[in-house]
């Protein structure tokens, strides 16, 4: 089964469309989303309109869960806090309603658990290999978890339990072995942050047993152009450019 990772839309119909286009063409068994959909750029609706209408399985991220109500986002950086302000007051009940009803997880192909920050919290950043290895212990209540897959941090990132190799950029195809567990983050579609500013997302192959890192070019500007129209902050826009 080829089951395709995507996460942090952040409300970027231009970076999602072309992530969802190349996605179609590696024609793929399945979808599943890390989640938020919502906060930082201008798109909310459009969005969270594209995967609801395709069925994506989709884990709740603390910015979803900030725009439905379910977290104060009073502790969010003041160009975040404002981007979900703006946000609530424009997005549809029924998209809140459907945020809301987002798991805090999923697992999914038998061994495998997708989360948004990490297996503990939504909140939770794994940026590091050390980061990766303190969630162990919250996955060894479900020793068939050999795979688990997080975002919200923005990096592709790839963790192994026997060694801390995460050499995405030079190896974009990365071999997993069944006795060994991993943390693989698939990069954010919405707003990179390891100074590529493209798209991302992963290709998770069950048979091979491969995780493929895949980069999409997109339209930033318009992108851009809409967050300047919304009133924004401008470090939303300027950090697009800059993938970080």
């Amino acid at each position: 089964m080829l089951i395709a990772i995507i996460a942090d839309l952040h409300a970027n119909l231009e970076a999602t469309l072309a992530v969802l286009k190349e996605i179609d063409r590696r024609k793929p068994d399945k979808i599943l989303c890390l989640g938020d959909l919502a906060g930082y750029n201008a798109n909310p609706n459009e969005v969270i309109d594209l995967i609801r209408e395709r069925g994506i399985p989709t884990v709740m991220g603390n910015h979803d869960a900030a725009v439905c109500g379910l977290e104060d986002p009073w502790f969010f950086r003041a160009a975040a806090k404002r981007a979900i302000e703006w946000q609530v007051e424009q997005i549809r009940d029924d998209n809140r309603r459907w945020l809301f009803s987002c798991p805090e997880d999923i697992q999914f192909a038998g061994f495998c658990l997708g989360v948004h920050g990490s297996p503990s919290s939504r909140d939770h950043y794994i940026i590091d290999w050390l980061d990766a290895m303190r969630q162990l212990e919250y996955l060894n209540g479900r020793e068939n978890v050999k795979v688990c897959f997080f975002g919200h941090s923005h990096r592709p990132s790839f963790f192994s339990e026997k060694g801390n190799t995460n050499s995405v950029n030079t190896a974009p195809i990365r071999q997993l072995h069944p006795a060994n567990r991993y943390f693989i983050n698939p990069g954010a579609v919405g707003q990179p942050r390891d100074r590529d500013p493209r798209a991302a997302f992963a290709l998770f192959d069950t048979d091979k047993m491969t995780i493929e890192f895949c980069r999409v070019e997109y339209d930033i500007d318009r992108c851009v152009e809409k967050i300047l129209q919304a009133n924004l902050p401008m470090e939303l826009a300027r950090r697009l450019h800059k993938g970080k």
